[in-house]
């Protein structure tokens, strides 16, 4: 039951941030999702409408998982996946309150935003796709069953794909600065 408690705070912490700051933004004029919205290279957009599915996919069976506690019950196990998932949250909270009203989610076709390189940008070029792999990977490790493997990585998989057609977007919002930007932060964590 513990478990269960403590990852459902995760969830509410994470799911939270990410509302928050969209109802947030929203009350400011800006629409922060922009997920398979607008007119799109069909690529693109079949991208973010997978990454959509698949997000929504695996929340519904982590929330399945954890009222049917479907893990084995290996408590040392339980707890790194715990910690996992709170750096997650972490990682995400930080990501978007650095980002402040340029976060958006999918990539914005018109929006003007600011590139940001400080805070956990300076370690990350994608630390709120970071917080989703470490949510994602600690309600595993917690409630590990087959179905939340495979949606789990799916998920994570359609994330990398957005980041790929995001640094496709970038140089051209940026030019020289995000270019430069790159060489010097890694994808997911670290300092080249």
């Amino acid at each position: 039951m513990l478990y269960q408690i403590l990852c459902i705070i995760l969830l509410i912490m994470f799911y939270g941030i990410y509302i928050g700051k969209m109802l947030v933004q929203k009350k400011q004029g800006i629409q922060t999702d922009q997920i398979a919205k607008g007119n799109k290279k069909k690529s693109l957009l079949a991208i973010e409408i997978i990454m959509k599915i698949a997000t929504y996919s695996v929340l519904v069976v982590e929330i399945i998982s954890i009222v049917m506690d479907t893990a084995i019950k290996n408590n040392i196990v339980r707890a790194i996946g715990i910690g996992v998932g709170t750096a997650g949250v972490i990682f995400f909270g930080l990501a978007v309150y650095t980002m402040k009203d340029s976060w958006r989610a999918g990539i914005p076709e018109k929006d003007k935003t600011k590139m940001i390189t400080k805070g956990i940008y300076s370690i990350s070029r994608n630390p709120a796709f970071v917080g989703f792999d470490l949510v994602y990977i600690g309600l595993l490790l917690v409630f590990f069953n087959w179905a939340l493997l495979v949606l789990s990585l799916f998920a994570i998989v359609m994330l990398h794909l957005q980041i790929l057609q995001e640094e496709v977007f970038l140089p051209t919002a940026f030019g020289n600065e995000y270019i430069s930007y790159q060489r010097e932060v890694c994808r997911y964590i670290g300092r080249k």
